[in-house]
């Protein structure tokens, strides 16, 4: 299999997830951050940790891997700083969803579908 035809390699175990699907599926896969880049939205950094026995690691991936998840509004103007922001995004391992009116706030909302997708059940052996 080459790099081409996988979604995401664990940079530890050598863990392959053949599709995006199966990675964010994986019960062993569990988001914890998010590393703003405020120039390329895209850009940004969605961390995961892979909490296999004997792994442990921190997985990156950027933000616009999972932009086709969302489906809603997307704003054009940032507000990050502003008397409205609550500063989720200037925090690495704040999670929680956003209602303010910012450009940033597509990504909140994509962090909340990853948090709620469906985990498979462990292999059993």
């Amino acid at each position: 299999m080459s790099h081409t035809d996988i979604f995401k390699e664990c940079t530890y175990c050598r863990q392959i997830w053949p599709e995006r699907d199966s990675f964010l599926s994986d019960p062993l896969i569990d988001i914890i951050g998010y590393s703003a880049n405020f120039e390329d939205l895209h850009l940004g950094l969605l961390l995961f940790n892979h909490i296999k026995q004997d792994c442990k690691t921190t997985i990156a991936i950027e933000a616009g891997a999972f932009v086709d998840l969302y489906s809603g509004e997307i704003f054009h103007e940032r507000k990050t700083g502003s008397e409205s922001c609550p500063g989720y995004c200037q925090r690495k391992d704040d999670l929680r969803a956003c209602t303010v009116q910012c450009e940033c706030a597509y990504v909140r909302d994509i962090i909340q579908i990853i948090k709620s997708w469906p985990k498979s059940q462990p292999d059993a052996g």
